[in-house]
């Protein structure tokens, strides 16, 4: 798929989607808190700092930096989907947040003054840029002199059977197309010396990774296909296209393949991020 066209599907992606990621919002913060702590901590934000979220979704890990910026600090929550800004709009309003400004953005062509901010925090949106590369170099462009880039992308397929397993059935039954080799994905940034070198390239010059574990928890296999139906854009399109036949053989197979992670709660599927600190 071209760069352009990948971008205009992934943007009605995300305006379809911000529905179901409103609902889910709470749910989705339990399981990512250790992330959100992580790049929040890492990023370290003083009062009066100007800190940017670049594909904020609901904007929550941004509103958690915020609470440190005080009266004269500034959060530029941003997201290139307005109906997800809109989202971060009604949590921020809900947290009873001032401090936070509401901006459209694309990431790749970012829409900012040089050195406008002294952080930039990015949650699990890099891997899914149209160009990773160019938003690489805009984020470095307009962060100031010292400032920090802190995100986190997914590690590879095996540390995350909550989203392969499910991908592999739909691909297998060609209800979802074979992933091309680099292009934008879960699992596209999972490799270490990939993004030390991306970050390289667009002018980082210290980086440092860690992994840090989730977990997602499922009553069982129907709250687990209901939920990444209403958060997954790519499993909705695919398992929403398939015949009645087609989605109870893939809620059984799913089943089946996600018998090793029961207990008593249901389904308890763990996951890995790859975390990232540049400056």
């Amino acid at each position: 798929m071209e760069r352009d066209e990948y971008r205009r599907a992934s943007l009605e992606n995300w305006q379809r989607m911000a529905a179901g990621w409103e609902k889910r919002r709470a749910d989705v913060e339990e399981v990512m808190a250790p992330v959100r702590e992580w790049l929040v901590r890492e990023l370290a934000p003083q009062p009066d700092d100007t800190i940017l979220e670049l594909a904020a979704g609901p904007g929550d890990t941004g509103f958690s930096a915020a609470a440190r910026l005080g009266d004269d600090g500034l959060l530029i929550t941003s997201d290139f989907a307005p109906e997800m800004l809109e989202v971060a709009r009604r949590r921020a309003a809900e947290l009873g947040l001032r401090n936070v400004e509401f901006r459209v953005l694309d990431a790749t062509d970012l829409e900012l003054a040089d050195d406008a901010a002294d952080g930039v925090i990015c949650r699990l949106g890099y891997m899914l840029m149209a160009d990773p590369i160019a938003a690489l170099g805009e984020t470095r462009r307009v962060l100031r002199p010292g400032g920090r880039l802190v995100f986190a992308v997914w590690r590879g397929p095996e540390q995350n059977p909550w989203v392969s397993i499910a991908g592999r059935a739909l691909v297998a039954r060609g209800l979802m197309p074979t992933p091309e080799p680099g292009a934008p994905g879960m699992f596209t940034l999972a490799d270490d010396e990939l993004v030390r070198s991306l970050l390289g390239d667009a002018g980082f010059a210290h980086v440092r990774t860690e992994d840090v574990t989730v977990r997602f928890v499922y009553a069982g296999i129907g709250e687990y296909v209901a939920t990444t139906r209403d958060m997954g854009g790519a499993f909705s399109t695919a398992f929403g296209g398939a015949s009645e036949d087609e989605q109870r053989a893939v809620v059984d197979e799913l089943d089946a393949a996600f018998a090793p992670f029961s207990s008593d709660a249901g389904l308890e599927l763990p996951g890995v991020a790859l975390v990232v600190v540049a400056t």
